[in-house]
């Protein structure tokens, strides 16, 4: 290669990486020493929305923020080891109380953000002799699944699924719980609902799928599922310290069902989470500014 060749290639490179320079810190060297925030959530679509709403705000607000998609267990003991910074959705008090018994000495819970929450089973309202957890046992012979009468459930580890374990014993239930994932789970609900043939999936509110389907909760005569919880978000110890603006923003979040429906109904419409969040932030901004206030 000759001289020339190598100085114009050098003089390349030495643009590209001054520009880089540039670019990275227009959001981190212009707002040096915020930091990194490292979110974890699971593949719940409003715990991916609302963890995907905080890192856009974050980064508006000059911090970098990383993902981290994962379980509810290692989410729990990533966020009590330290690997985490936080993870935005705990119920509480029934819901996460085995997780948040398990590693409240080792996080730090935050101010409430949303409030009324539900979750237990449910079966489209075309069923309209199914009512009460109860009457599944009735009916079983129309919920059959490979030959037995089945649940349709979501990820193994998930609260929501020990509690409906619990369900099964408490009311007797001839079932099988069947375990797989949020996006599967509605896919057999949308497959049965376009059908009109029997079906009961475990779900809870807030959620989209409300939006789109006629659906009913069937009555939790045992309470097995508790009362309404409450959602909170958990940082790991030391982080208010260490963070005390994004705290002191975080406190300030509610959502209600209106705002957060809006925003599961952005992310069911958008091709990818970052174009529905950004929507939601241009029709909400006076929001955000409220959150966000000094």
């Amino acid at each position: 290669m000759s001289r020339g060749k190598q100085v114009a290639i050098f003089v390349v490179i030495a643009a590209l990486l001054v520009g880089g320079i540039y670019l990275w810190g227009g959001k981190e060297g212009q707002e040096s020493g915020k930091g990194t925030i490292k979110i974890g959530h699971n593949n719940y679509v409003e715990n991916i929305a609302v963890s995907h709403l905080w890192k856009q705000i974050l980064e508006e607000k000059g911090y970098r923020v990383e993902l981290t998609q994962t379980e509810k267990a290692p989410l729990w003991t990533g966020v009590a080891g330290g690997s985490m910074d936080m993870a935005v959705e705990v119920w509480l008090p029934h819901t996460d109380a085995p997780y948040y018994d398990k590693y409240k000495d080792r996080v730090e819970l935050h101010e409430p953000w949303y409030k009324g929450t539900a979750l237990g089973l449910v079966v489209p309202k075309y069923m309209k002799d199914v009512e009460t957890i109860s009457d599944l046992n009735r009916y079983k012979d129309q919920f059959k699944q490979g030959g037995k009468p089945s649940i349709v459930g979501i990820d193994p580890g998930a609260s929501l699924m020990r509690l409906t374990e619990k369900a099964i014993q408490s009311y007797d239930l001839d079932y099988k719980l069947i375990e797989s994932s949020e996006p599967a789970m509605l896919s057999e609900l949308d497959s049965a609902y376009k059908k009109k043939e029997p079906v009961v999936v475990t779900l809870w509110n807030p959620h989209w799928v409300f939006n789109k389907y006629d659906l009913k909760y069937l009555k939790d005569t045992k309470k097995v599922y508790g009362e309404p919880d409450t959602i909170y978000y958990v940082t790991r110890k030391g982080f208010k310290k260490d963070q005390p603006e994004v705290v002191r923003w975080m406190d300030n979040w509610h959502m209600d069902g209106e705002t957060l429906g809006a925003l599961l109904k952005n992310m069911e419409d958008a091709d990818h989470p970052e174009q529905a969040i950004k929507q939601w932030m241009d029709d909400h901004r006076e929001l955000i500014e409220e959150w966000t206030k000094k």
